[in-house]
């Protein structure tokens, strides 16, 4: 089922797509400053999206409740990001500008973002620098003083600021301080802990959250004025990914089940430089750093099959793959062009490592060039890692990498403002879907998160805070019982099937049936092949699974089982958006539709737009609606990075 449907108003603003922010914020509603006591924001996640919203909003004067799954903001895994943050400051005065990035932003995401959010986000990033700076966030200088910039994939200017190989975790902390005195203060209600399991609407505006305490077992309920979704991606439903293990898709389908659109699931980012899978006895992935292509080169033997020690392979047998292919801009071309390659590369035979499913990331020529004390103050940490990881020591031998899930562009469908299609409910960072199309250019995601907490939600609340009658509620209102009765339904429903077999092992099966079926090469009869799967394995589910405990407790296998039933649900519609989506873009790759030379082919006459999926009900199809991209500015045409 498909509709185009009038729901879907971007509110983009129009005209010079250089003042379209300024000029939307000033003809925004206000409230002023002694009115902003009165209302009540609820804030779900504490990453780097939600730890910067709330901490910027109890600053101004906002009551803010925030919701942490974790034990502290400091463990969200925005702390997990390694490389650095993109912002057009031009310190290294090559040519970078606001328009360059915005460029490379909607280029990067193969035509498939709004401009005008694009546009936004490359506008904002410089303050993001100077708000991190001020916050005493350790960004890498120069000897002269100077904050220091590397390059990233996708780009051919050094516009990354990066705190060695540790800037998510820099910069969470600068969000968390800023949290933490808003806390101090009394403006910030902080709940660790609390995973969120339901929506609360009333009015057909959303007004609450009902929670789960995972210490206790306890449902809680909390009323307020709006409510901020923060909670991250949903790359978790492939089960191996670099994501931590408690990042999951149940809030954001929970929302997705009370009227927010989810706007194109499939949209899946693969990281070219990860750890390789190394057994079945993993539950996770780590990443290495898309810095490290800055200094590696990336490389197979020329001659398939060479099971050789990799030092006696001589220079001249060889295949520097991505050099060789993508002159222009060599190792660091996109995430989707990389991993790509590097499949290809090892389907055809000149893999290495344990079944032939790794490349070399080799660091022979910096170390050479620069010195190995130099190399090691710029990627140590990153190489520490690995070495603990693999007992492989990367100063004397290449790393071996393989791509893996790492980031999901698809998220709840926003508007201009962030507001989803349930009124009062917003959504941000890697949450939503607004910002980066089909594929998110390296050391853009942290951008992201911050310019949505820091400085675009504090003006945007404003319209829903000022421009809605906004009535009273409580958590006695008959809809926080209605939800509530609901999320305790479905608890007792997992508690009572009683089966034998574990949660894990259900994950397991569904994430290998999604990377085999939904990875990074997907077809037709793939995809339906994966749906008939994964509609068989929800089911078996449902009459099979095993969950420990009880309801009112301390209980992981009951949390695990929730987020996997949702994962469960999610994967379904992921897949029907694939295989609606007949093109190859950015991460989304159609194996029936490539250009000669194998790089993703877009259909621009038939797919120009975002997708966006409306939930029906449990015993229906998801209607499918269309938001038409238009494109001014940066001009429909194949990416070309030769």
């Amino acid at each position: 089922m498909s509709t185009q449907n009038p729901i879907l108003d971007s509110k983009c603003p129009t005209g010079d797509i250089e003042t379209r922010w300024d000029r939307h914020r000033f003809d925004m509603k206000q409230v002023n400053p002694a009115n902003k006591r009165k209302f009540h924001i609820i804030i779900v996640g504490t990453g780097l999206a939600g730890g910067s919203a709330a901490a910027t909003l109890a600053e101004l004067g906002y009551k803010v409740t925030s919701l942490c799954i974790q034990d502290s903001p400091r463990r969200a895994h925005s702390i997990a990001a390694q490389g650095g943050i993109n912002a057009a400051k031009n310190y290294p005065n090559d040519g970078d500008s606001i328009y360059r990035l915005f460029y490379d932003t909607v280029k990067g995401g193969d035509f498939r973002a709004r401009e005008s959010n694009v546009y936004r986000l490359a506008q904002v990033s410089n303050n993001i620098i100077d708000q991190a700076t001020a916050q005493g966030v350790p960004f890498a200088r120069e000897y002269g003083g100077h904050m220091d910039n590397r390059s990233f994939g996708g780009a051919q200017v050094s516009r990354t600021f990066y705190a060695r190989g540790a800037t998510g975790q820099q910069l969470l902390l600068g969000a968390y301080a800023a949290m933490s005195r808003q806390i101090k203060l009394g403006k910030i209600d902080m709940r660790p802990r609390r995973e969120m399991l339901d929506v609360v609407k009333v009015d057909g505006v959303a007004r609450g959250v009902i929670c789960r305490n995972m210490v206790t077992g306890e449902y809680e309920r909390y009323a307020g004025d709006a409510v901020l979704l923060c909670t991250g991606g949903y790359g978790n439903v492939f089960y191996l990914s670099t994501n931590a293990k408690a990042s999951n898709v149940t809030a954001s389908w929970r929302a997705h089940k009370r009227g927010a659109f989810f706007a194109n699931p499939c949209y899946t980012q693969i990281h070219p430089t990860c750890i390789p899978v190394s057994g079945d006895h993993q539950s996770k992935l780590t990443l290495m750093s898309e810095s490290l292509r800055n200094d590696g080169r990336v490389w197979v033997p020329k001659q398939a099959g060479d099971s050789r020690p990799v030092n006696d392979i001589p220079e001249s047998e060889r295949d520097y793959y991505l050099e060789r292919r993508y002159p222009a801009f060599g190792n660091l071309v996109p995430r989707d062009v990389a991993s790509r390659a590097s499949k290809e590369r090892c389907d055809a035979g000149f893999g290495v490592g344990p079944g032939g499913k790794s490349v070399y990331l080799d660091f022979a020529e910096a170390i050479k060039r620069d010195g190995e004390d130099t190399v090691r103050a710029k990627y140590g940490n990153l190489f520490h890692m690995y070495e603990k990881i693999t007992d492989e020591n990367p100063y004397e031998r290449p790393m071996r990498i393989y791509p893996a899930v790492h980031y999901t562009m698809g998220g709840l469908w926003v508007d201009y403002n962030l507001e989803s299609t349930v009124p009062g409910l917003f959504v941000l960072g890697e949450a939503n879907f607004s910002d980066h199309g089909a594929n998110r250019l390296g050391a853009s995601a942290l951008m992201q998160g911050l310019s949505d907490g820091y400085f675009v939600i504090p003006y945007t609340v404003c319209g829903h805070l000022a421009g809605r009658n906004l009535q009273p509620v409580s958590t006695s209102d008959e809809a926080f019982a209605e939800a509530e009765a609901s999320v305790r339904q479905r608890t007792d429903a997992l508690l009572a099937v009683n089966g034998s077999r574990t949660v894990d092992d259900f994950h397991r099966e569904l994430g290998l049936t999604m990377w085999d079926h939904c990875g990074m090469a997907r077809t037709t009869e793939g995809l339906q092949t994966a749906i008939g799967k994964i509609g068989e394995l929800r089911e078996a589910f449902w009459n099979d699974v095993r969950v420990l405990g009880g309801n009112e407790e301390f209980n992981q296998s009951l949390e695990k089982a929730g987020r996997v039933a949702d994962f469960l649900e999610f994967a379904e519609v992921f897949a029907k958006d694939a295989l609606d989506r007949n093109e190859s873009c950015g991460g989304h790759f159609r194996e029936e539709s490539q250009t000669e030379e194998g790089e993703a082919l877009r259909d621009d006459e038939n797919y120009c737009y975002a997708a966006a999926w409306e939930y029906q009900g449990a015993d229906s199809d998801s209607a499918l609606h269309k938001e038409d991209l238009k494109f001014e500015y940066v001009k429909l045409a194949q990416r070309s990075y030769k």
